[in-house]
């Protein structure tokens, strides 16, 4: 276990481009060990077994000659294959009769072990007889060119009744010369071939970890906090996809970043105030108006709103983080939208009467819908809650269910000053505040943010149309969805 942890650290350690080297050269050597063996050790036996079929083959073809060509009386066809198998594959033909007499001959050696110049023919046939088979091989010693000679013989028709035989003989050439040869060759080509080898794998080499390497020293970058890093992953489709996964990480990474430092911005430019509002009351308290209970409840009271409204945008600031971070999942459900938009208009009914505000519901007939219903009630109570800050003197804000074909829109209308053409791709932007904003209810400035953000994360259309001078309405469309 030792060794194998000392090998796993040690490749750990060792640059791509070696290692590609090295397995390249290994792959090259075991090449050439291969070459080698086959072609030194093993080339006469891959010679014989050739030679063998070559001449297995050969008979095959005569014998198909003589069912197709002798049997039907077309001799001339027939002497004309076998002359031709005979010449064109180096192998002696001798066709005999039942009887062991020479029917028709090819000699092309000069120098075959039959043609009936010694007893070998008669040997031969007696073997076959012998043994009872439809086709025989040797391997036998030529006396007089002292090189082996296969000799092959088959029956003609069957072997109770035979027609006759067909014997070819083929001679095996030594090839203890030509293995010479093959081997001189072998030594020059492999030394050629190692080191054009040598050079084709540090080539390769330099191809194939180059990608890695630029990937490398930018994630390196990446690491050391350089978020505008570009990663080069050109060279093959595995780099590509990896640069294209570390640019994708680098984009979240960077998308993280700027939420973090608008997170900390935003804490720290909206906590101020509340924050110092708090000090400094609680100062007055202690220094003045503790023995006066008049103005310490004036105090308190101002205390405890401004920790209303500190509780309320730290809990504004969670909610938005959380969903653009995309860890904001959905929890849809069925429920009727009319009932809801009755319940979130009612809980307004004590700024209503407190205020003087007037909250007209326009309902459609009741629909069920599916979606998340706590976050499409922040939507609703948050565009009612803008509108409110936003109304005109008449203090009129409109609520409308607009049932369609595709799904329910849904629009809240308030009386106010309205928002110029260039302003209104703004109204969604965290803590944009229109010129015209009223204090009697106080906003976090994050409100249409989130209303953006839970209808993004829905995936429903939204939207503002503003008239100068007599109010704005915002909308959203809740889309009718497949539930299967």
């Amino acid at each position: 276990m030792n060794l194998f942890r000392k090998i796993k650290n040690l490749n750990s350690r060792v640059p791509l481009r070696l290692k590609v080297w090295v397995h390249f050269v290994v792959f090259i050597i075991l090449v050439f060990v291969l070459m080698w063996i086959f072609q030194i050790f093993f080339l006469e036996s891959f010679y014989e077994k050739m030679k063998t079929q070559t001449v297995a083959e050969n008979a095959e073809s005569i014998l198909v000659s003589y069912e197709n060509d002798y049997r039907n009386g077309n001799k001339l066809d027939f002497i004309e294959n076998y002359s031709k198998t005979a010449v064109e594959n180096d192998v002696c033909v001798e066709i005999l009769d039942r009887y062991g007499r020479s029917i028709y001959s090819k000699d092309v050696l000069g120098d075959c072990l039959v043609h009936g110049r010694d007893n070998s023919t008669y040997i031969f046939l007696n073997e076959i007889r012998k043994s009872e088979k439809s086709k025989i091989l040797y391997k036998v010693n030529n006396p007089k060119s002292h090189n082996d000679m296969l000799v092959y013989i088959c029956v003609l028709g069957s072997v109770s009744y035979p027609e006759g035989y067909l014997i070819l003989n083929s001679e095996l050439v030594p090839v203890g010369s030509t293995a010479s040869i093959i081997k001189r060759q072998l030594v020059i080509i492999t030394i050629i071939l190692i080191i054009i080898a040598a050079f084709v794998s540090v080539f390769l080499a330099n191809i194939i970890s180059r990608p890695i390497d630029r990937i490398t020293k930018s994630a390196e970058n990446l690491a050391k906090g350089d978020l505008n890093t570009k990663f080069d992953g050109r060279g093959y489709l595995e780099s590509k996809k990896l640069a294209d996964t570390l640019m994708y990480a680098e984009k979240e990474l960077s998308r993280v970043d700027t939420m973090q430092r608008d997170l900390i911005a935003n804490v720290s430019h909206d906590l101020r105030t509340p924050l110092t509002m708090l000090k400094a009351y609680a100062e007055m308290i202690r220094d003045l108006s503790g023995d006066n209970p008049v103005k310490r409840n004036e105090h308190l009271e101002i205390i405890i709103n401004e920790t209303d409204r500190l509780s309320a945008m730290v809990n504004d600031i969670l909610d938005l983080s959380k969903l653009e971070s995309g860890k904001q999942k959905l929890n849809p459900s069925e429920f009727e939208i009319g009932a809801k938009l009755n319940a979130i208009i009612g809980r307004f009914k004590g700024i209503s009467d407190k205020m003087g505000y007037h909250i007209h519901f326009t309902p459609d007939k009741e629909k069920t819908v599916y979606c998340d219903i706590v976050k499409i009630e922040q939507v609703i109570y948050n565009l009612i809650n803008n509108a409110i800050n936003y109304t005109g003197a008449d203090k009129q804000v409109y609520v409308r269910q607009i049932n369609q074909a595709d799904g329910v829109l849904i629009e809240v209308e308030d009386t106010g000053d309205g928002i110029e053409e260039s302003k209104i791709k703004l109204i969604f932007d965290k803590y944009y505040r229109s010129e015209n904003h009223k204090r009697e209810v106080v906003g976090t400035g994050l409100g249409l943010s989130i209303v953006k953000a839970v209808l993004k994360l829905h995936g429903y259309d939204y939207g503002v149309r503003s008239t100068l001078g007599k109010g704005s309405v915002f909308w959203f469309k809740i889309k009718d969805v497949d539930k299967s």
